[in-house]
């Protein structure tokens, strides 16, 4: 009898077994968790972000004395310049908004021209958004129309910034409209607090501005836009123009070339020389060269020259400067680029200072090695 039980729980298990094992099985698979690229697209948003570190050498002391340079401005320094975040819902249709925040040394420097220097933490931007057919409007704090380089490191070519760069705005805060005609054509217009001093301007005067960007054909781009207003303190308040044209047209997939040229003047400015009041004006032009050596490797040349006779920009009258740069840069990977540089640049006057000897001399030799 026991031996007959025995066989028949036996038997009963051994059938048992498959119909237990498919039994769970059949269980539903544990929902997977989402990952942040599938929440951010399932909520419309966008998120990216860079890290950017350096170290720079310069023959001259750039730190106590005179500079041309807009961030890279240190003697021989390991630098941690910018790391930057930026989290956006644009929808091509309806409301949606913008917002980049720049922290580090560069984030000093912005604040600067904000007009609160000293922070290494910036909004570089901030702005709602409504889109309706070709017309797009935001409203806030955005970065500027003008020239060919822009605050985010990793969109320029080289590490340092151009002498164009040092003299054009930053950021604005106001209101600005974006007409697109066609895929060829497009108008803006808007109004800012200021030509400088996004957040901080020095009278109440508003600025003006006005862009066209035109793409005739695929490989050639043409960006044009002009900046209008009062600027200065209400004892010297007169009118500023800002003027900009930006062109680039890609010869062939690795070549690019770039052309550049910006025009300033301000009204009411003290002259350097003898005290009276002038229309100071300053001008450039720079050359950019762009080669895709291999996937891997780019280089990338920029040479530019700079009229500054009244001294509104670099505050020393009946002054040239001109400057030449060649980057090298390594991309092992999509997401991580090495860039190693080397800049010379040249006054008509004596302008960067000698840290040994205390005075002035017209040359100033840079060398930079940066990763992003």
């Amino acid at each position: 009898m026991l031996r007959n039980k025995l066989l028949a729980a036996a038997v009963v298990s051994a059938f048992a077994s498959p119909m237990v094992a498919a039994a769970e099985d059949a269980k539903p698979a544990a929902p997977a968790i989402p990952t942040m690229s599938q929440i951010l697209d399932s909520s419309g948003l966008t998120m990216n972000g860079y890290i950017d570190t350096a170290y720079s050498h310069a023959s001259r002391d750039i730190e106590a004395g005179p500079s041309d340079r807009a961030f890279d401005s240190q003697n021989s320094s390991f630098m941690l310049h910018q790391v930057g975040l930026t989290v956006a819902k644009q929808p091509k249709e309806g409301f949606g908004g913008l917002v980049n925040i720049t922290a580090g040394e560069d984030a000093k420097v912005i604040n600067g021209s904000d007009g609160s220097p000293g922070n290494n933490f910036n909004v570089t931007q901030a702005f709602g958004q409504y889109a309706v057919g070709s017309l797009t409007v935001i409203a806030g704090k955005y970065t500027t129309l003008q020239g060919t380089e822009v605050i985010a490191s990793p969109s320029n070519m080289n590490f340092s910034r151009s002498l164009l760069f040092f003299g054009e705005p930053l950021t604005h805060t106001g209101l600005r409209g974006t007409y697109a005609f066609n895929d060829k054509i497009s108008l803006i217009a808007g109004v800012n607090n200021g030509v400088g001093g996004s957040d901080h301007d020095a009278n109440r005067g508003k600025t003006l501005e006005l862009g066209a960007t035109f793409t005739p054909i695929k490989p050639l781009s043409i960006a044009i836009s002009n900046l209008s207003g009062q600027e200065g303190t209400a004892a010297a308040e007169g009118s500023h123009n800002s003027f900009n044209v930006v062109v680039t047209y890609t010869v062939i997939d690795p070549l690019t070339l770039g052309f550049e040229y910006l025009n300033v003047s301000q009204d009411n400015f003290t002259s350097l020389v003898n005290g009276s009041t002038i229309k100071a004006k300053y001008s450039g032009e720079a050359i950019y060269v762009t080669y895709m050596i291999t996937p891997k490797w780019r280089a990338a040349l920029r040479a530019e020259w700079m009229k500054d006779d009244d001294g509104l920009l670099f505050l020393v009258p009946q002054n040239k400067m001109k400057e030449q740069t060649l980057t090298l840069a390594y991309l092992p990977a999509d997401s991580f680029e090495i860039r190693a540089e080397v800049r010379g640049d040249h006054a008509d006057k004596n302008f960067f200072l000698d840290s040994g000897s205390g005075t002035f001399n017209k040359s100033l030799t840079t060398y930079a090695l940066q990763g992003i």
